[in-house]
């Protein structure tokens, strides 16, 4: 099965959050209610 590359923006637009958002969960920043973290 070929892998597909999967980008933050696209993370982004199916979680209906910011692309800031997504960087501060992938970095485990704060800033980020749970409930988004679980989203993303």
């Amino acid at each position: 099965m070929p892998t597909r590359t999967v980008t933050i923006t696209q993370v982004a637009d199916i979680a209906g959050v910011s692309v800031p958002t997504v960087s501060k969960v992938l970095n485990r920043r704060a800033g980020v209610s749970s409930a988004t973290r679980r989203t993303v």
